[in-house]
């Protein structure tokens, strides 16, 4: 017996709850060129979706305006933040529960595999040799430079993506800190050297360029590698991160 189709010729499925683009914001031009080329990605994946960005501070359209143009719709906002912090814990609930869209806040992006898969990828591309067994780099060595927070919780998640990429590379990996933490990633690096890796690449754990991204790219003795960006794990990752969200009951996620 074939079943009934819930949606009459003529009708179309209702649209998914929004997906709001959370970013930070920041003075630098790439930061918003590279959220929005982020944003079109996660479109192509899953066409039907409404995808709407919106800041915390710095750039255009702010969070507060993006929701008040949702009105009363559903919406997931998903974070462009890699760890739990201040703007993840206070800032974006507060903004989502003042405004008139019925809300739910997904988890920040990592730490999680995806993300590992996109540090990876950008330290290829910046000259990470692919080519020599685990036994082969002895001299080799990782510093995770991310943007700090005095939140513990965000500093154990910057631990675990060090601790998962050192799986996926097999070398060492030590988590810095640009702000708010140490240790600095010149300091992670004087203690990887004398350890006798004489090899210490940057992996850049943040999401867009900015101000803190170049600064760590800039003290890496050997190769640094670019901002996570609009890879294409990133866009799969948000997906999975706002599907999450959906997942969970209504009254728990309040």
């Amino acid at each position: 017996m074939k079943a009934s189709n819930p949606f009459p010729p003529g009708r179309r499925r209702p649209a998914p709850p929004a997906l709001v683009l959370v970013a930070h914001g920041s003075r630098d031009p790439r930061a918003l060129t590279t959220v929005r080329t982020l944003a079109e990605r996660v479109r192509e994946l899953r066409p039907r979706l409404p995808v709407h960005l919106g800041h915390i501070e710095l750039n255009e359209p702010l969070l507060p305006d993006t929701l008040a143009a949702l009105g009363d719709a559903d919406a997931v906002l998903v974070p462009l933040l890699l760890t739990r912090g201040y703007h993840v814990k206070r800032d974006i609930p507060e903004l989502a529960a003042a405004s008139p869209a019925r809300t739910r806040v997904a988890d920040p992006l990592g730490a999680h595999p995806l993300l590992v898969e996109t540090l990876y990828a950008r330290l290829v591309e910046a000259g990470w040799d692919t080519g020599t067994d685990d036994a082969g780099r002895p001299a080799d060595a990782v510093v995770l430079a991310a943007a700090g927070s005095r939140d513990p919780e965000s500093a154990a998640d910057t631990r675990r993506t060090a601790r998962l990429l050192a799986d996926r590379l097999g070398v060492p990996v030590v988590p810095a800190y640009a702000s708010a933490a140490t240790p600095t990633v010149r300091t992670a690096v004087r203690a990887l050297t004398a350890r006798g890796h004489h090899r210490v690449a940057v992996a850049s754990c943040f999401t867009a360029p900015g101000r803190f991204a170049t600064q760590c790219a800039e003290q890496a003795p050997w190769l640094a590698s670019a901002p996570l960006g609009a890879h294409e794990a990133m866009a799969r990752l948000v997906l999975h991160r706002y599907d999450r969200a959906l997942a969970i009951p209504a009254a728990t996620a309040a």
